[in-house]
């Protein structure tokens, strides 16, 4: 199988979901052999490094890359896109601390790429065979298993206290489908996380565009106005409990975990050929994984 780039280059543009800050993420086609590499050209001598899972600092509602100074945030969505459309080598320039979250999927991703275009390249993808089980599980009952398959295919399976969102199962069984069956499933929380996330400085970014917001304790009216003006939201009424924006799929934060699945993984360095099934997945588990499975697939490299 060869590997790919890119055909032309293409940006996105938008506020980062924590910072607020409008950001510009420009992905430019790279030579064979050049991997995914990210870099902050807002800093001095525009630090760049590769998508590995050594270089995750932090895992607080999305995946964060640090080396140094050079520190870029919610990285999964955009490499969810790249890795699942096929692209093995692309440089993405970002002009500030975190990817723009956009409608909060991987559907802008996965446009733009498209509408570029891919191709072809003559040095052959790095692909790591998964030849017999591996398993990793986690004192919270994070599970994520790897077993022998002919191709890349994931299974998810999320599970909360929540009387709205309790079980719910989503699978991909070819890359092929992810544009339709998986980048528009978009990002989620609870209106109980979120002052919390305010309190930390997070999400300034959030809002009822780019986030499925699940309200399922209910609060008072008052309460609720709070926490919409402080996103600068139209206000909701607080006795209708549910999803406070219409959903794109009956399981949509299921297939949104898949989709930060593929993301996380990529950071392996290498595309893989096995079936993925995870349980209560979440970028923290991912990551640790992802950082484990690396480091036995390629020991002690950076």
């Amino acid at each position: 199988m060869k590997q790919h780039s890119l055909a032309q280059p293409f940006t996105l543009e938008g506020k980062g979901l924590h910072t607020g800050v409008f950001i510009h993420a420009q992905f430019k086609p790279a030579e064979a052999d050049y991997g995914i590499r990210l870099c902050r050209t807002d800093l001095p001598d525009k630090p760049t490094h590769h998508a590995y899972a050594d270089y995750v600092s932090a895992t607080e509602r999305g995946t964060v890359l640090e080396h140094g100074s050079w520190r870029i945030s919610t990285v999964e969505h955009a490499l969810s896109a790249l890795y699942a459309l096929g692209i093995d080598n692309c440089l993405i320039e970002v002009d500030g601390p975190e990817m723009p979250i956009l409608d909060g999927s991987a559907m802008p991703f996965v446009r733009a790429i498209e509408q570029v275009g891919i191709v072809e390249q003559d040095a052959e993808v790095d692909v790591y065979v998964v030849r017999e089980p591996i398993e990793y599980i986690s004192e919270h009952g994070n599970r994520l298993l790897l077993l022998p398959g002919d191709k890349y295919e994931v299974e998810v399976q999320v599970c909360y206290p929540s009387r709205i969102l309790k079980r719910q199962r989503a699978e991909l069984r070819n890359l092929a489908d992810y544009g339709r069956e998986i980048a528009s499933a978009r990002t989620f929380c609870f209106v109980r996380e979120i002052e919390p996330l305010l309190r930390l400085g997070l999400i300034k970014g959030g809002d009822l565009k780019n986030a499925l917001v699940i309200y399922e304790t209910p609060m008072s009216q008052e309460g609720l106005d709070y926490l919409t003006d402080k996103l600068g939201q139209p206000r909701l009424d607080a006795t209708k409990l549910g999803y406070l924006s219409p959903i794109h799929f009956h399981n949509e934060p299921a297939r949104h975990k898949l989709l930060d699945i593929i993301g996380d993984l990529s950071l392996v360095g290498c595309r893989l050929q096995a079936r993925i099934i995870a349980e209560k997945p979440g970028h923290t588990f991912n990551t640790s994984c992802a950082r484990q499975l690396r480091n036995k697939i390629y020991p002690r490299q950076i």
